[in-house]
């Protein structure tokens, strides 16, 4: 697919939106970065934190390996994309423990591991060194966006069945301006320890995952019925 930026029109655009928060999902398309899903997802709050740090990183690493594309040979390009990201990671890890230094704590070494996040170097390699900056930077945005989503999902599934909350502690983790987004779902609700629990985590993404194969079914089942009756009106 070329993007060219003055050429490229709403059908591509519109492509790269689809993959990134549906169709080509990190998580629910690809199987991708279950390892820092699972991990971080005991609250919305985690999981809105850890999806937030990997799309900085997946943005600004889709612009700077399309900014540099013509100049890397082939023979270094994985070297050269490692590094960026690891570089893209390291700023984005030391701003989170200066600004936002309670939730870097709670991610702890999940930072430092956005770098071996195989989505992360896999758009590298399969858009970013392929299309131009805009495209590149948007395919990030929108890989970034779909994998938060999921993260997010997941958290609130978790922590809702576990405790009656939904992002707990956002103000102290995100800071003051968050604190809106803390709900009390269920008061006096003692709480259900194995939907926090790594095992709760596999569970949930085991239902998210069937969720989306379901949708999926549906609507391809409807796309069927709508190109047969098309083909039946053709022909009459």
């Amino acid at each position: 697919m070329s993007l060219e930026p003055n050429t490229a029109n709403k059908t591509a655009w519109g492509r790269i939106s689809r993959d990134g928060l549906w169709s080509n999902n990190v998580v629910l398309g690809q199987s991708l970065a279950l390892c820092p899903l699972l991990a971080v997802t005991g609250t919305a709050t985690n999981g809105l934190g850890m999806g937030l740090a990997t799309t900085a990183v997946l943005i600004a690493s889709g612009f700077l390996i399309a900014l540099i594309r013509s100049w890397v040979t082939p023979e270094v390009r994985i070297p050269i994309f490692v590094l960026v990201i690891a570089v893209l990671v390291t700023l984005v890890d030391l701003g989170m423990n200066a600004w936002l230094h309670d939730l870097h704590k709670m991610l702890g070494l999940f930072i430092p591991l956005i770098v071996t996040n195989c989505a992360i170097l896999g758009r590298a390699e399969s858009f970013a060194s392929r299309h131009p900056v805009l495209p590149a930077a948007f395919d990030g945005l929108m890989m970034g966006l779909g994998f938060t989503l999921v993260l997010v999902l997941l958290g609130a599934v978790r922590e809702i069945i576990g405790s009656g909350t939904l992002f707990a502690n956002a103000s102290l983790l995100l800071g003051e301006g968050m604190a809106f987004l803390e709900t009390t779902l269920i008061p006096d609700y003692r709480g259900f320890l194995l939907a926090i629990l790594p095992p709760g985590g596999f569970i949930a993404l085991g239902f998210i995952l069937a969720g989306k194969r379901l949708i999926d079914t549906r609507l391809a089942e409807a796309q069927r019925r709508r190109e047969s009756t098309a083909g039946t009106g053709a022909l009459a």
